[in-house]
């Protein structure tokens, strides 16, 4: 059975090494998320293992859906600490293993996410994803709004020159009600 927990500290730590295989798998998979082909899950653990300090800082929210104790998908908030900014942050790094995908787990997540975005005063969420990719079809769907493609913004896995859609969301909260 899967759940969706949003990682502490120590959950981050204890699931580094699985938050790590998923990265892996998605760099493998082809998504530009920042690595290129040839990543091992051993780097994607030393990558996760640095984010301990933003996570304990509250700059870096980061949620999971496990089953038991595999990761099977992830996702950030990246909080900023700009005064001017403190009602947006950036999604990032919403991942599902390719085995686990088509359940639905990347959607809870996003919603996760936003929850969770809302409950810390955010109004404003902005991402960025390979243009035509799968994920961006969940994001339209979500409701996200693209407002500009950049070309050849990132490379994709296979160092690759791909262009990159912008997309941002509304969110309500209490305050805006």
């Amino acid at each position: 059975m899967t759940t969706f927990t949003r990682l502490t500290v120590t959950d981050l730590l204890d699931h580094a090494a699985g938050l790590g295989e998923l990265l892996a798998d998605a760099v493998a998979g082809g998504a530009s998320v920042g690595f290129l082909d040839g990543f091992t899950p051993q780097q994607g653990e030393r990558w996760w293992r640095g984010l301990v300090e933003p996570v304990k800082g509250g700059q870096l929210l980061l949620w999971a859906a496990l089953d038991g104790p595999r990761v099977l998908g992830t996702v950030q908030l990246r909080l900023t600490s700009y005064p001017n900014g403190r009602h947006r942050a950036d999604l990032a790094k919403l991942l599902v293993h390719r085995d686990a995908r088509g359940r639905g787990l990347g959607r809870r997540l996003l919603e996760l996410a936003e929850q969770g975005a809302a409950e810390h005063g955010v109004t404003l969420l902005l991402l960025d994803t390979q243009t035509d990719s799968p994920a961006e079809q969940l994001y339209r769907a979500a409701g996200w709004t693209a407002f500009g493609t950049v070309p050849e913004h990132a490379a994709d896995p296979a160092g690759v020159l791909r262009p990159t859609t912008f997309f941002h969301k509304a969110l309500r909260t209490e305050a805006t009600k």
